[in-house]
């Protein structure tokens, strides 16, 4: 019997990277525009191809606020709302996902990663091994001996699977700890501020010595030299928050049921008949049999 490996998308990552990557397309017949479509659908397959998920589902992000822009009303302001003519082509990317029936999780109040680190704990907890395919670098916190990440490298589709040791190659601290780098030095992205003046090297140096955010602070009389020192002590509270901002939930009210999520539930003619509608004609090879 094939072991179990349950694959999580990012949807509204993924989307909006798609969206981004890929020049204008748009169906000759009706000029309905679909390049985030078609570079949703693009990744899907080569996951699928690649990794031969046994179980997938799918995250979302709701419209409305999170609890952290309850926290911090500047969380993400920075970000301009997304345009009208990636806004027209989610309808279409939800049709793709129901033709593949791919699972759709998403909940007020929580954003797409708070929903991936819940079920992706949940599936750790049935011993089931997880790829969380995403263009968010949030989700490398959620890494762990049953968690990697797929993680795109440069190109929309050029991509590297993330272990534990990958993540403490690129940033010099475990994944449990990247709440606590980005508590440190901030993360422009999600307009969260860290501490002014502490950068990467001394983010790492800090984490290596203490471990944590809060470590660094039961023991802030170790903390050398005198200047960083005070730094940290006039900025305890903004550090504090931005590790609580930076941190990916993972008790969300969501429950993981794999019966659900079965790949083999995907249905192959519906998605031709979608291919076909969208004039995805060079994807329909793309498309794999499903194994009785």
């Amino acid at each position: 019997m094939k072991k179990p490996l349950l694959v999580l998308f990012d949807g509204s990552a993924l989307v909006h990277r798609a969206f981004h990557a890929l020049p204008p397309l748009s169906v000759s017949k009706t000029g309905e525009m679909v390049s985030a479509v078609y570079g949703f659908a693009l990744m899907l397959l080569k996951v699928i191809n690649e990794l031969k998920p046994t179980h997938y589902a799918i995250a979302f992000d709701k419209p409305a606020p999170t609890f952290r822009h309850q926290m911090f009303e500047q969380y993400k302001a920075q970000r301009p709302r997304a345009p009208d003519e990636l806004v027209n082509q989610l309808g279409r990317v939800r049709q793709l996902i129901e033709a593949f029936h791919i699972p759709i999780f998403e909940l007020e109040g929580y954003e797409a990663d708070d929903i991936l680190g819940t079920l992706s704990c949940q599936a750790s907890q049935k011993d089931v091994e997880t790829i969380i395919v995403t263009g968010d670098a949030d989700t490398m916190q959620l890494i762990s001996p049953k968690v990697r990440v797929l993680y795109p490298r440069g190109r929309f589709s050029d991509t590297k699977l993330y272990d534990e040791t990958a993540v403490n190659q690129k940033y010099g601290v475990r994944p449990e700890q990247i709440a606590d780098f980005k508590g440190l030095v901030g993360d422009v992205s999600d307009n969260i501020p860290g501490v002014v003046g502490i950068g990467e090297k001394t983010a790492v140096k800090l984490l290596h010595q203490f471990g944590t955010i809060e470590q660094i602070y039961t023991h802030i009389d170790e903390v050398a030299p005198a200047k960083l020192r005070d730094t940290l002590k006039q900025n305890e509270a903004i550090a504090r928050q931005s590790k609580e901002l930076a941190t990916i939930v993972t008790q969300t009210p969501v429950t993981l049921n794999l019966d659900d999520c079965q790949f083999s539930q995907y249905d192959r003619n519906q998605v031709t008949e979608l291919f076909r509608e969208l004039e995805f004609f060079s994807l329909l090879s793309k498309l794999p049999e499903v194994e009785e």
